[in-house]
């Protein structure tokens, strides 16, 4: 009955009624071998008082092993508790049942369970239990300090004791006299989370708690709120006083004082600032008080703002002040608005009820500037365009300045044309129309052929385009303007199109010979053409001599070349063009200067008789002083060639 180390020396077997059952012992030593039969049949696991409990209560996990045996035996038990996989409890017991006890369970006690029992060498395992204890633990919150000043912050802690991460943490400042506000941070790792809370204007006494919450099995789980913690507050300083002097109520161009002040513990580091319309009048540093001081006007009426900053923390003070009206602004007046140039225009300021104010005429300027006219109520003076512009009055009473509306006044320059481009068929044409003088805006109408094209207004000029003038657009174009003259209307020089044909053509008379010393005439023509035409007659060489030129108006021209000579031989074209700017080229024609028939005669005068007589020797010769055989012959071919009749003809050595 007691343990005892045991030196195996026969066959090892199981004593399940040994002190230990899982030890190997002898055969020889186990008394009751060969009867200690058993099995396992099955092992279950439950929770009581169920599988899902509050937090706080008791719970247990109960092991339950049921095992047959052939023969009345004690058989020892080996229970183990597992959570999650994790060893969580474990028991020996000669009972065939094992009880893990939790007094009070908690959120961390959730999860899944399973029980495996050993004996006697044999081990078998439960199925797993889920356990959901729901609920979650009181939160525990802390703060740093218990009383701070405005200004500053709180720190605090809040704690899940006993629940596991992930959780979600929610802190809450509670203030008597406003919505509590609340943040929130999640903790993947631990159970507890800290956060601040800035201490503002107007907060007195601070309460804060916290809450957690979790998911479970896709469920939202919200803790109850911790314990409230108490935090007092401290003023660092006073709100501060705002008042304006004399009164809050005064009439422009009485001297008003703004003074803001407050009461501070410590001075270093106090900062105070009077703003208007979030605009800074003034502010002074580690002062208690603060003046503004001006000459009211009905614009300084408004709400004051008065701000005093110490570090963090920050107090304010609002004024209303009412500036009642000295005097109503000024109204200019014009006998016209818009004015033709050279003409009279006169301006009149005036304040309706209201006549002691000294005035002031003003125009403003391109950049702005205000240029001064005449110290006067009323100004008359004789326009021009460049006095077109905004002008304005002013009226000053006990150094009160007030502007009137300003009013524009146009001022009209009568319309006068610039030239235009000439237009040109089959090319796109760009028509400006401009007014070199004339007060915009204008309004341009663009037309062709009579017909209304493009309606622009603009300032000074306006575009149209005609992308491919044809053959038919015959009517011209022009344009007229008109803005807000007296004069009207002003209307464009019409515009016509300028015309060059596609064609030329080159002929002369006689054509293709011509005797030398004779007169020739060369004809130029183009199919159609704006006029005048400017012709130009060329002979082919190297450089394409220009052998006569001139300007018509008319659609050919004829050139009279007289004494053609034999240099004068080649080939000749012709070329036309007009303000088109388009060369149109003719096909060439080839010119041969021959003999004239006089020339020829005196030729067979100076050539032919001594070609006779040479013929007559040669026939001399050779009748009565050479062989017969071919002199027929070689005398017929020696006339013809002396005649030219035909080519040179060849005779062999020993016929000549």
């Amino acid at each position: 009955t007691q343990p005892r180390w045991l030196i195996l020396m026969e066959t090892e077997v199981y004593c399940p009624t040994c002190p230990f059952p899982s030890l190997a012992v002898s055969e020889s030593l186990c008394p009751l071998v060969g009867k200690a039969i058993f099995t396992i049949n099955t092992v279950e696991i439950k929770a009581q008082p169920s599988a899902k409990v509050k937090n706080g209560s008791p719970m247990s996990i109960i092991c339950q092993a049921d095992i047959s045996k052939k023969n009345d035996f004690q058989l020892r038990h080996n229970f183990t508790v597992f959570k999650n996989g994790k060893l969580v409890f474990m028991i020996t017991s000669d009972k065939g049942e094992a009880r893990y006890g939790i007094p009070m369970a908690r959120s961390s006690d959730t999860g899944d369970y399973e029980c495996t029992v050993e004996a006697g060498g044999k081990m078998k395992s439960s199925n797993s239990l889920h356990v959901w204890v729901t609920g979650m633990t009181k939160p525990i919150l802390t703060a740093e300090k218990k009383e701070v000043l405005e200004g500053e912050v709180v720190k605090l802690r809040c704690e899940l004791p006993e629940e596991e991460p992930p959780l979600t943490f929610f802190f809450r400042k509670i203030n008597m006299n406003s919505t509590p506000k609340e943040k929130h941070v999640s903790e993947l790792y631990r159970n507890f989370s800290t956060t601040e809370f800035a201490v503002e204007d107007g907060d007195n006494i601070l309460h804060f708690d916290c809450f957690g919450r979790r998911y479970v099995n896709l469920e939202l789980e919200t803790s109850e709120p911790s314990n409230r913690t108490l935090v007092t507050v401290k003023e660092p300083f006073i709100k501060p006083t705002l008042i304006a002097k004399p009164s809050r109520n005064i009439t422009e161009g009485d001297r008003m004082q703004i003074e803001c002040s407050t009461v501070v513990a410590q001075i270093r580091g106090i900062e105070i600032i009077l703003q208007k319309n979030k605009t800074i009048l003034n502010s002074v540093h580690d002062e208690k008080h603060l003046k503004y001081s001006t000459v009211a006007t009905v614009e300084d009426s408004g709400e004051y703002l008065c701000k005093v900053e110490q570090g963090r923390a920050s107090k304010m003070t609002k004024l209303n002040v009412v500036v009642a009206e000295l005097f109503p602004k000024p109204v200019l007046t014009a006998s016209a608005f818009r004015v033709d140039e050279n003409k009279e225009l006169t301006l009149s300021c005036s304040i309706s009820g209201f006549r002691k104010a000294n005035f002031s005429i003003l125009r403003r300027n391109s950049n702005g500037d205000l240029q001064w006219l005449k110290n006067s109520r009323n100004l008359t003076m004789r326009v021009y365009v460049n006095n077109t512009g905004s002008y304005i009055c002013k009226a000053e009473v006990k150094g009160i300045v007030k502007e009137s509306k300003p009013i524009r006044i146009n001022v009209y320059g009568e319309l006068i044309w610039s030239g235009l481009p000439e237009v040109v068929l089959g090319k796109p044409l760009w028509l400006i129309c401009r007014s070199v003088m004339g007060t915009p805006p204008i309004t341009f109408t663009f037309y062709k052929g009579g017909e209304v094209k493009k309606i622009v207004v603009n300032n000074t000029y306006a575009t149209f385009l005609d992308e491919n003038i044809r053959q038919n657009d015959i009517g011209g174009y022009k344009c007229d303007a008109r803005n807000h003259h007296s004069s009207g209307m002003k209307t464009s020089n019409v515009l016509n199109i300028t015309v060059i044909g596609k064609n030329a053509s080159l002929g002369s008379n006689p054509y293709g010979e011509v005797e030398d010393g004779s007169d020739a005439l060369f004809l130029c023509t183009v199919e159609e053409g704006s006029w005048p035409i400017h012709f130009k007659i060329f002979k082919k060489t190297d450089r394409d001599d220009l052998v006569y030129e001139t300007s018509e108006n008319a659609d050919r021209i004829l050139w009279h070349k007289k004494v053609m000579k034999r240099e004068d031989t080649g080939t000749y074209y012709c070329i036309a063009s007009n303000r088109a700017n388009v060369d149109v080229r003719s096909q060439p024609i080839t010119i041969n200067v021959i003999l004239a028939a006089w020339q020829k005669g005196m030729i067979a005068a100076f050539f032919l008789i001594p070609i006779a007589g040479a013929i007559a020797l040669t026939l001399w010769w050779f009748l009565f002083k050479k062989k017969t055989g071919n002199k027929l012959f070689f005398l017929i071919s020696l006339v013809m060639n002396a005649l030219q009749l035909k080519p040179c003809v060849c005779f062999r050595s020993e016929d000549l």
